[in-house]
């Protein structure tokens, strides 16, 4: 097996870091790019908001691929009008930051996988959409072009691109299932508004196989969903877990009160999601816990 040089942007969070140890694990050197000073050779120094980064000497220099995840979490606070803009500027400036180091370089990486997000679509009702589907309306929609978008002189430069447009993780830490499975456990768990809206699912072992997949695909580029074959309803999602945790699930949070908590981030949550990773299973690609109740179990 060749080992590979990459570069990962967002290597602390949940996914940056289990891709992290999934390629460490096999062999591979993992270049992290941290918003600090480097602590050693395993690590490059980076500004996205200065846009700037080490793109030479021991930067991005002789990388196979450059990753890029970094961004806030989308789901960390209320969308205030200071936290959309941090939403914006630490995907955008970061994705335009390493696109413009990638394109400067004398021997470019293979290929740049960009973070990206079903949220693309909006919201999609019943209707179950692929990559060809056109970007819906509102701030998560309008986020992800942008995000997308920004990776442009990358492609530019004739480096494959490739954007990984991820639902929702079911992990075990962090993220959104990482707020339910407590509640679950305790026995406080049960469906958002009415559950009638579809969420787009992955396990984070799929999420990370296939990530990994865009990467070695030397002919994969543009957008892949990576979600899930059968999106479900939040309403079988929270009956699936109630199974999985051997605990009843009868509580509802009712739609008025998600949005007085959530302010304006609720019409996501409420919002539904019928997601199919249609080109992911073209290329080949196979799911290892492609069921709502292997991928709970799986974390």
């Amino acid at each position: 097996m060749e080992r590979l040089r990459i570069a990962v942007a967002g290597a602390s969070g949940l996914i940056g870091s289990a891709l992290v140890r999934s390629l460490t694990a096999d062999g591979h050197e993992v270049v992290r790019l941290v918003r600090r000073s480097a602590a050693g050779p395993g690590e490059v120094s980076w500004d996205p908001a200065g846009r700037s980064v080490n793109a030479t000497a021991a930067g991005l220099t002789g990388c196979t691929a450059v990753v890029n995840l970094a961004g806030a979490g989308i789901g960390d606070r209320r969308w205030t009008p200071s936290y959309k803009r941090l939403l914006r500027d630490s995907r955008v400036l970061g994705t335009a930051t390493l696109a413009e180091a990638v394109a400067t370089l004398a021997e470019p990486p293979r290929v740049f996988v960009n973070g990206s997000a079903i949220g693309i679509y909006g919201d999609t009702g019943d209707r179950a959409v692929d990559e060809q589907a056109p970007p819906g309306d509102g701030f998560l929609p309008s986020l992800c072009v942008e995000w997308e978008e920004a990776a442009a002189p990358a492609q530019e430069a004739g480096v494959r691109t490739v954007f990984a447009r991820t639902g929702l993780v079911v992990a075990r830490d962090g993220g959104a299932w990482g707020r339910l499975f407590p509640l679950f456990r305790a026995g406080l768990g049960g469906r958002l508004g009415d559950g009638r809206q579809y969420w787009s699912y992955i396990a984070l072992h799929d999420e990370v196989a296939a990530l990994r997949f865009l990467i070695d695909g030397d002919t994969l580029s543009g957008p892949f969903n990576l979600t899930a074959p059968e999106p479900l309803t939040n309403r079988e999602i929270t009956a699936a877990m109630g199974r999985v945790l051997h605990r009843p699930a009868p509580f509802a949070v009712p739609a008025p009160v998600l949005r007085a908590v959530l302010g304006e981030m609720a019409g996501d949550v409420l919002g539904s999601q019928r997601v199919v990773p249609k080109r992911l299973l073209e290329s080949g690609f196979r799911f290892a816990f492609p069921g709502i109740e292997e991928a709970i179990r799986a974390a």
